[in-house]
């Protein structure tokens, strides 16, 4: 077996995998922690971009990567890749948009699919840190200002 052969059988997803234990915990025990994580994975992909809080948008994110990464490489007839695809969307419309519209969009990448920012916090206070969580590409203005734009907007101000 060549290494070309070899690196078809192993995920390789593009953005970095903490294994340490997450501080996202369910009243309901793993099957809630689970059900939730499916709701999101699942928002992501419907809205394209999400504002939470920010270890479960962590924990969200490797398992959107790897749903993205399985159907740009198996595509929509690999039935394991199917199966996980029914799992993590909730909403089976949405299994449509991740074959034809979001592995087309990005197959030819070579960052991840995603991007999370953490989001900025208002008065310093008991809230729980927020984060952004978006596919790359999306139809949303950016967040991120390049320089261009913030000499331009310097200079109108000042």
């Amino acid at each position: 077996m060549n290494q070309a052969e070899v690196s078809k059988l192993v995920s390789q997803l593009k953005t970095r995998v903490n294994p340490r234990l997450r501080k996202f915990r369910n009243p309901k025990g793993p099957e809630g922690r689970l059900d939730k994580l499916r709701k999101t994975v699942t928002a992501l992909i419907k809205h394209e971009r999400l504002e939470l809080n920010y270890p479960r948008a962590d924990e969200a994110r490797m398992y959107a990567e790897r749903l993205i990464s399985d159907a740009i490489r198996y595509g929509d007839t690999h039935r394991t890749t199917m199966e996980m695809a029914d799992y993590w969307l909730v909403e089976k419309q949405l299994v449509h948009k991740l074959f034809k519209v979001l592995a087309p969009r990005y197959e030819n990448y070579n960052i991840s699919y995603t991007r999370l920012l953490r989001a900025p916090r208002p008065y310093p206070g008991p809230e729980d840190e927020k984060a952004v969580l978006e596919l790359r590409g999306n139809p949303y203005p950016p967040l991120l200002l390049t320089t261009p734009q913030i000499k331009i907007l310097f200079i109108i101000y000042f």
